[in-house]
């Protein structure tokens, strides 16, 4: 069961005369917090149960909303996917991420062949973002190296993006 919350300035319990608040359902709550964003199915849940709704409530709620088309897992991945990739992270990173709101596997591996991106472009463009011009300082090479890993690229496209001004002759 839900606690209430007590309104300030409000009358006493039992009191007729104070004004009254209906209470929030799950299904009221889970609709609004679809309504700014989408939500994976796993993290309705979470939301809910940290909301103190009872489980049941939360998953009726859930299956309504599913019914209705305002919650869909396929849709919350695909926007999912979309931002990370606008926002520069690489295919480990998104895949763990959407692991993490219980994305199947085979629906992971299928977005992010899906995908339509150069992970080496896109890789070498957020090195270029976060530090500009190329060096071959090898303590800086190392620092780009871990940078382009926290974000979820590939050992091999970093080593060949962080390795390539060290390899390659200065042009005349």
């Amino acid at each position: 069961m839900r606690s209430k919350r007590r309104n300030p300035g409000a009358g006493e319990p039992g009191d007729e005369s104070a004004p009254s608040r209906p209470t929030r359902t799950a299904y009221d709550k889970a609709l609004g917090l679809l309504a700014r964003r989408e939500h994976s199915r796993r993290e309705l849940r979470q939301k809910l149960d940290r909301g103190g709704f009872a489980r049941d409530e939360s998953a009726d709620a859930i299956e309504r909303l599913e019914g209705q088309g305002y919650q869909d897992d396929g849709r919350f991945a695909e926007a999912l996917v979309r931002s990370r990739v606008g926002q520069g992270y690489g295919p480990a990173r998104i895949r763990a991420e959407l692991r993490s709101q219980g994305i199947a596997d085979a629906r992971v591996r299928e977005l992010l062949e899906n995908a339509d991106v150069d992970w080496h472009d896109l890789a070498a463009n957020q090195l270029r973002r976060r530090y500009g011009s190329a060096s071959a300082d090898p303590a800086e090479r190392a620092r780009r190296a871990q940078f382009l890993l926290r974000r979820g690229f590939a050992a091999a496209t970093v080593r060949i993006l962080t390795h390539a001004d060290a390899e390659d002759p200065d042009d005349d």
